[in-house]
């Protein structure tokens, strides 16, 4: 019996063992569903936006209301620098569904230059497929990867822009998005000036409203578009002095500043790789790296500078159209008075007129309606009796001849 009960301690001991492994590995694994969120997918990037939202609710006091911070990755080193000297993603070959608005086609004739840096090439792939029912507006692409206004030794742009506006070919408008790669030091003469310091601003400033002075010396309309929200909390910070520079340099140069940061931020100004593309659906419209846009973002991105340049379009001279040549009837052909037309018979329509209910709602010209659009009135009519009505809980006035009218004499 002594050596029965000898020989089973050691498999108790075991057993124990066991379990103490389990246990720590049960507390040291990550849980199956934590493994399978993917930000590159919609249902994972909802569900880390919302261990985040929880994690921020928890560590905000209740008696002090906060303001909402960038809730963002820290970016990597890159490759030793902190410029972004790399190359945008290729367009999606795969079929989407970017049925925007169409607006009515222009009738000038008129060539729009885009240029910029990876950015600026996304921005002109959005106005190609924004004026593709414009045969006459040419979107020309002169945009370059990796450049910038910080290294005029890897590519002028002050040089590309005489050269443009000097060429054989005529240049009626210009875009540019710029300065994603200009995180860096700059060199100006024989100084090499640290980013972001007082004299790295200047020279900066001083080399974009170079490029204004260009496009203005030669009379073309300039449409400077600012850098959107990144999902980087330093880089978003370097992106704002940028477009504060930006602006102050179309500003003293004539050019026009649009203003897209909100347009790619969420209702708390947050960043978000998601939002309503130009249909009002929810999509994609940022690259899984926080920087670059998907296609549906980049027609996005069009639709903002899309209504200004409609506006600069609009101010130029129409195409003529060529007039039909007319014969004069020799004097031997005596003129006949024109016969008035036959009466046509009025043939009452098959069909009335189609209305289509899944449209959204525009304004005149083709624009979508957004909350700062004024309502017509007698919509404003209409829902001001539903409130009288619904909520207030008044009567609705008689009509004449209604049951309801019990007005004396009857008329």
């Amino acid at each position: 019996m002594h050596k029965m009960l000898s020989e089973q301690k050691p498999s108790k001991r075991h057993f124990k063992l066991a379990a103490a492994v389990f246990c720590i590995f049960a507390l040291h694994a990550k849980p199956a569903s934590a493994q399978m969120f993917d930000e590159s997918t919609a249902n994972g990037y909802w569900m880390l936006e919302k261990q985040r939202q929880d994690k921020l609710r928890a560590n905000r006091a209740p008696a002090i209301r906060q303001t909402p911070t960038l809730l963002i990755r820290r970016a990597a080193p890159i490759r030793g620098s902190n410029s972004l000297m790399e190359t945008a993603p290729p367009m999606p070959s795969e079929p989407e569904d970017m049925s925007a608005p169409v607006a009515a086609p222009l009738q000038i004739k008129a060539n729009a230059v885009v240029i910029g840096d990876n950015l600026g090439q996304w921005l002109g792939a959005g106005l190609t497929e924004a004026f593709a029912g414009s045969p006459n507006i040419s979107i020309l692409l002169r945009a370059k990867d990796n450049s910038g206004l910080v290294r005029d030794d890897y590519f002028d742009w002050q040089k590309a822009a005489r050269d443009m506006t000097a060429g054989s070919e005529k240049i009626d408008l210009a875009i540019i998005l710029i300065g994603s790669n200009d995180r860096q030091s700059l060199r100006d003469g024989g100084a090499l000036l640290d980013q972001r310091s007082p004299k790295w601003k200047e020279a900066y400033l001083d080399r974009a409203k170079a490029i204004g002075r260009i496009f203005r010396d030669r009379n073309i309309p300039l449409i400077w578009v600012g850098l959107p929200i990144m999902n980087y909390e330093r880089l978003s910070a370097d992106m704002l002095e940028f477009n504060a520079l930006f602006k102050k340099a179309a500003e003293e140069t004539g050019a026009r500043f649009i203003d897209i940061w909100e347009a790619f931020a969420d209702d708390r100004g947050q960043f978000s790789s998601y939002g309503p593309d130009v249909n009002g659906q929810m999509a994609r419209l940022r690259a899984s790296d926080g920087i670059h846009f998907t296609r549906a973002g980049a027609r996005k991105l069009a639709h903002f500078v899309e209504r200004d340049m409609r506006r600069i379009f609009e101010t130029m001279q129409p195409v003529a159209e060529p007039a039909a040549l007319t014969l004069a009837p020799t004097p031997e052909t005596p003129q006949k008075p024109p016969e008035p037309p036959p009466a046509q018979p009025r043939i009452k329509p098959e069909v009335g007129p189609v209305i289509v209910l899944t449209n959204p709602p525009r304004a005149a010209g083709g624009i979508l309606l957004d909350h700062t659009s004024p309502a017509p009135a007698q919509d404003r009519e209409a829902a001001a009796r539903q409130e009288r009505t619904l909520v207030q809980g008044h009567a609705p006035d008689p009509r004449p001849g209604r049951a309801d009218d019990f007005s004396w004499p009857r008329k």
